[in-house]
């Protein structure tokens, strides 16, 4: 399985937070899943750092590297679905990797109750 995780998923799985599902956090460590992390995480955590919203590690970039996630960065065509999306998210960083879940066909694995809304597939977080 192919799994896209929500910013907030990836923050928990590079902390090894208890937040996390057994579920979510089993199928991250499985070998046989490929995890993603779009480039939209990235920025989003980059930016919420700056504001002082959020602790992460300096070294994000060496972090999702060591826990061998995947890099997937933004494209045309997610922008593009992106913008077209219902309007039932409000955050742009949602919106762009619910558009990758979609069109690569990734599994999102999130906890955010306003993505199951839209027609793609979730593992909950």
């Amino acid at each position: 399985m192919n799994l896209l995780l929500d910013t907030h998923v990836l923050i928990w799985a590079l902390e090894n937070n208890p937040t996390l599902s057994e579920i979510a956090a089993n199928s991250i460590i499985d070998a046989s899943n490929m995890v993603f992390v779009s480039a939209a995480s990235v920025w989003e955590i980059g930016i919420k750092r700056n504001l002082g919203k959020l602790e992460t590690p300096d070294n994000l970039l060496e972090e999702i590297k060591l826990h061998r996630f995947t890099p997937l960065h933004i494209n045309h065509d997610h922008a593009q679905l992106a913008g077209k999306l219902p309007y039932i998210h409000k955050d742009p960083f949602d919106r762009i990797l619910i558009a990758q879940a979609i069109i690569e066909k990734f599994t999102l694995v999130t906890r955010d109750e306003l993505i199951a809304e839209y027609d793609v597939a979730i593992l909950k977080a």
